[in-house]
């Protein structure tokens, strides 16, 4: 079948809703790096702004390796304070990831 100029192509009902309910799916799991860790922080104890604040920074200055050593411990999210919060992550022995959360932490609890 040849399509004349300005004929559109269109897929059968349900193929295209399967399509839509694919490509839902697809970018549900593609959270980016910045809203895994602000719903990570949220989740211990922290304000939805300053949460939001230290996920912008956290992602700006650590490497995804480093945010995904975060994740993986799986305490910080039952911190019940940021104290505890930065008590569990020096347990991670990186220093860079220690000066990132508590910088972070001062400057957005300050800024919000």
């Amino acid at each position: 079948m040849r399509l004349g100029a300005g004929t559109r192509r269109t897929l059968p009902p349900m193929r295209a809703l399967g399509a839509g309910v694919v490509s839902a799916a697809l970018l549900a799991g593609c959270a980016t790096p910045e809203a895994r860790t602000r719903t990570a922080l949220e989740r211990t104890g922290l304000s939805r702004p300053v949460s939001a604040c230290m996920a912008g920074r956290m992602v700006d200055r650590l490497s995804l390796g480093q945010l995904q050593r975060l994740g993986r411990l799986g305490r910080l999210q039952r911190a019940g304070d940021f104290e505890e919060f930065l008590r569990l992550t020096r347990a991670l022995r990186d220093p860079e990831i220690l000066a990132v959360v508590s910088s972070s932490g001062l400057v957005c609890t300050v800024r919000n």
